[in-house]
C-alpha cells in the first residue's frame, strides 16, 4: 500500500521490451535508504517490484496488463517519473490509502493558473466517474489529490506550487494522459452493497433462522 505522498522524482535511464512486457531502468533523485531487493515501489502511481538495486538505480518489470492500463509504455529515456516507496505500518498516512493498481488513463482537458495555484481539469472513463466525488480523494500519476469539483466524466483539482515542482504534474499540458486510481474505499462499498442486494433477492442471506435450519444453532 501507498499514501500518494510522492517521495521524489526519478528518471528513466533505459527502456526495453521483454517477454511481451517491458523492463525499465530507473534512477531515483533521492537516496534509497535501506533498499530491499524485491520491494514494492510506485512509479507514476503503478505498484512495481524493484530489483537489481544499485545505489539509486534499479530495474522494474512491467507486465502486458500494466502496460494496457497505464501510460508507462509511453515513457521515454530521460522522462521524469514520480516515485514512492511502500508504506510502513508506523508511517504517517499523509495522503490516503492507495493500492498502486491503476484503474485507467485520464486526459488533461485544461490547465490554467488560479492565483498561486494551478487548476487542472481531467476527463476519465465514464465507468470510473461514479467513484469520483467532490472533496473526495483521487490519485493522479501517484499523487494523492483532493477533487475540487466533478461533473459527468470530468473533474478538477487544484495543485500547490510545491507539488508542481517535486512531481511530474508540473510538466503536464492539455492532451497529456495520466495514470488514475480512484478511491479504493468507494469500490469496496459498491461491491459490498451489490452483494447484499443479490443475497436479499435470492433469499440466501445468512441470518439466525438460516443457521438454526442448518443445525448451527439450537
Amino acid at each position: 500500500m501507498f499514501t500518494g505522498i510522492v517521495q521524489g522524482a526519478g528518471q528513466v535511464v533505459e527502456k526495453r521490451h521483454a517477454g511481451g512486457g517491458m523492463i525499465f531502468c530507473l534512477e531515483a533523485g533521492f537516496d534509497l535508504t535501506d533498499p530491499e531487493e524485491g520491494e514494492s515501489i510506485a512509479v507514476n502511481g503503478a505498484c512495481l517490484t524493484a530489483r537489481d538495486i544499485q545505489g539509486r538505480r534499479f530495474l522494474v518489470d512491467v507486465s502486458p496488463e500494466s502496460l494496457s492500463r497505464t501510460g508507462l509504455g509511453f515513457l521515454q529515456v530521460g522522462d521524469k517519473v514520480n516515485l514512492e516507496r511502500a508504506l510502513r505500518l508506523a508511517d504517517r498516512l499523509g495522503g490516503h490509502l492507495v493500492s498502486g493498481h491503476i484503474d485507467a488513463l485520464g486526459r488533461v482537458e485544461e490547465r490554467r493558473a488560479a492565483g498561486d495555484f494551478t487548476l487542472f481539469t481531467f476527463s476519465l472513463d465514464a465507468g470510473l466517474a461514479k467513484y469520483v466525488i467532490e472533496k473526495g480523494s483521487i490519485t493522479i500519476n501517484g499523487v494523492s489529490l483532493t477533487v475540487n469539483s466533478c461533473s459527468g466524466n470530468h473533474f478538477s483539482v487544484s495543485i500547490i506550487p510545491h507539488t508542481l515542482v517535486v512531481t511530474n504534474l508540473g510538466l503536464l499540458s492539455q492532451g497529456d494522459f495520466v495514470n488514475i486510481e480512484v478511491d479504493i474505499i468507494g469500490k469496496y462499498v459498491e461491491q459490498l452493497l451489490s452483494e447484499q442486494s443479490v443475497e436479499a433477492d435470492s433469499g440466501s442471506r445468512i441470518n439466525p433462522a438460516f443457521l438454526a435450519e442448518h443445525g448451527f444453532l439450537k
